[in-house]
């Protein structure tokens, strides 16, 4: 049995069959009613939206080198690059023969200055002067911080993860000598994913009033995912007189695999200071013999609001600098035209409203 071969022409007509069969339907309703379907919009006023989009990376909430803060060799060193680590978890250890031999020394001699002061307490005022006693009360106080220094340098000699993180980068291999302060692993705390972008004046001074939507979009996906601000530096760039702004990632994409340095567009619209104004779709025009331009607009019947006629009605307007069609003069505030298809139709034609295919 030879297999089904989808050849394009096959391809195309099933992919048109269903609209082909809702558009005769269409046809067949308005051959039936005698009244035109189309789609409608209500002139409502709305804010100028001004969009940008900038483009940024993705970095982790926080970004730390951790340290051993006294030196020693490194005998554990557990962790991988690239793994995760849950907080409280090792992360290396030194030997700590050393520290615990100077810890078991310090309680040792605690306890020598302990009883040399209970002595020297019942001997004052016969052989042991005052100033004898205090001495040993010194030394024996010295003798406690000498223990609290050596059980803090024992804890410091192993690290544990500070908060749920990713290991960046191991600086160092196992059993390496190391100096305190000199760092052993980068982690990446991922608890929220970041994004840092540079914003122009005006975008700023919109953002502090909170009247700005950000939203993220990663590579060959096409869905957004919102972002709240997280910090806002008030100190512009010398050179472009951008302000940086630090964005959090809120849901974060399930298919996409985020790691630190990953690119992302990020999609920033922002509402204009302007007044409230009427946007008409292109599709909405139609214009006289003289280049003069008009809406049709629809009077509804009386009793019912989905069928009526249309008239033609001349506008005023007028385009911005983001190349939408603003209503200057025209219908009153709350009519309804015809948004598409407005230069098929007659003056006085009955049409009816359009909800869909098949209606």
């Amino acid at each position: 049995m030879k297999p089904h071969i989808l050849t394009k022409r096959r391809a195309t007509l099933l992919i048109a069959g269903p609209i082909v069969a809702s558009l005769l339907a269409c046809q067949y309703a308005w051959a039936q009613t005698g009244k035109r379907p189309v789609k409608l919009m209500k002139l409502e006023p709305q804010k100028e939206r001004v969009e940008r989009r900038f483009f940024g990376q993705i970095r982790a909430r926080e970004t730390v080198d951790l340290a051993f803060q006294v030196g020693g060799q490194i005998v554990e060193f557990p962790v991988k690059e690239g793994s995760q680590l849950e907080k409280g978890e090792l992360v290396a250890r030194l030997d700590t023969e050393t520290f615990e031999r100077a810890l078991r020394q310090a309680k040792l001699n605690l306890k020598k200055t302990e009883r040399e002061l209970k002595r020297y307490k019942k001997l004052q005022g016969s052989s042991i002067s005052r100033t004898q006693v205090e001495d040993a009360r010194t030394a024996f106080e010295l003798a406690e911080i000498e223990v609290e220094q050596a059980e803090r340098q024992l804890e410091d000699a192993t690290l544990h993860a500070p908060f749920n993180a990713l290991v960046a980068r191991r600086a160092v291999p196992n059993f390496t000598t190391v100096s305190a302060g000199t760092a052993i692993v980068r982690l990446q705390d991922i608890s929220e994913w970041r994004v840092d972008i540079d914003i122009p004046e005006i975008l700023a001074q919109r953002s502090n009033r909170g009247n700005v939507a950000f939203q993220a979009q990663f590579p060959e996906d096409k869905q957004s995912f919102p972002l709240q601000i997280r910090e806002f530096e008030t100190d512009a760039t010398s050179i472009t007189q951008t302000y940086k702004l630090t964005l959090a990632l809120i849901d974060a994409p399930q298919n996409h695999t985020i790691l630190p340095g990953s690119s992302v567009s990020v999609r920033v619209v922002s509402a204009s200071d302007k007044p409230d104004r009427i946007v008409l779709p292109k599709t909405a025009l139609i214009y006289d013999s003289e280049g003069a331009p008009g809406v049709m607009l629809y009077h509804p019947s009386n009793g019912d609001e989905d069928s009526g006629t249309v008239s033609r009605e001349p506008v005023e307007i007028e385009t911005d600098d983001n190349a939408a069609i603003v209503l200057k003069k025209g219908p009153p505030e709350g009519s309804e035209i015809v948004s598409a298809g407005a230069s098929l139709l007659e003056e006085g034609q009955s049409v009816r409203r359009f909800t869909g295919f098949g209606e």
